[in-house]
């Protein structure tokens, strides 16, 4: 499984949502929506700032996350931005690769 940070924006009807709901029951939502996609929620933090919410997600998948992605922007209360997060394993096992590469103008 692939881990994502998710960082959410609300629009104005998506604050009204948080202020009906409250910060629980969004967090409630989004663990189902993992949930559902066979995945799971590591961490659901609110924050001050640019950003409203990170989300850490263990979810299955790039397609995964992308449906995701589409579902909640579509959806119009919120914006999201997913980042995908790699593990020191994974990092790892990157620097042992060989990659030609030749920079611009070189």
């Amino acid at each position: 499984m692939a881990k994502y940070l998710w960082k959410a924006s609300y629009s104005p009807d998506g604050v009204k949502g948080v202020l009906k709901e409250g910060g629980t029951g969004r967090r409630a939502a989004i663990e189902k929506l993992a949930a559902n996609l066979g995945g799971a929620i590591d961490a659901f933090y609110f924050a001050f700032g640019g950003t409203d919410v990170y989300v850490i997600a263990d979810i299955p998948d790039n397609v995964t996350a992308a449906a995701v992605a589409l579902t909640v922007g579509a959806a119009g209360a919120a914006s999201i931005e997913t980042v995908v997060l790699l593990t020191p394993e994974e990092i790892d096992q990157a620097v042992q690769k060989t990659v030609e590469y030749r920079p611009p103008g070189a």
